[in-house]
């Protein structure tokens, strides 16, 4: 059977959820990435919540035009002044089994420009 891109991502995405787990003092910077839009937040697994979460829908960046590469690291600053009020300072880095490039890097490096610790 002939695996899709999806069905490939979901097993490199479950491989990387067994090493990483987010908790109160470290939480996971869980990133998800459609054709259109960024997703991030900051995840307690642990406790199961959302501590924080930024995503390119937001009104403060929707309104501004910008390629998807700008999007992604303005939701990454976003996402680290979320953080910085909920008071968190380092987190663990989860891709969700996309590669580490492009939008995704742009939002990890936007947010450790920001302040958070990976």
């Amino acid at each position: 059977m002939i695996e899709s891109r999806k069905d490939k991502r979901q097993g490199k995405r479950y491989k990387i959820r067994k090493v990483i787990s987010g908790s109160a003092e470290t939480p996971r910077l869980a990133v998800f990435r459609s054709n259109k839009q960024i997703y991030a937040q900051l995840i307690d697994d642990n406790a199961g919540t959302t501590i924080a979460a930024a995503a390119s829908t937001e009104k403060s960046i929707e309104v501004k035009k910008v390629n998807k590469i700008e999007q992604a690291k303005l939701v990454g600053s976003l996402l680290a002044e979320k953080a910085k009020a909920a008071g968190v300072v380092s987190v663990k880095f989860d891709r969700g089994g996309f590669l580490y490039h492009g939008r995704i890097k742009s939002l990890a490096d936007a947010a450790r420009e920001s302040g958070l610790k990976f």
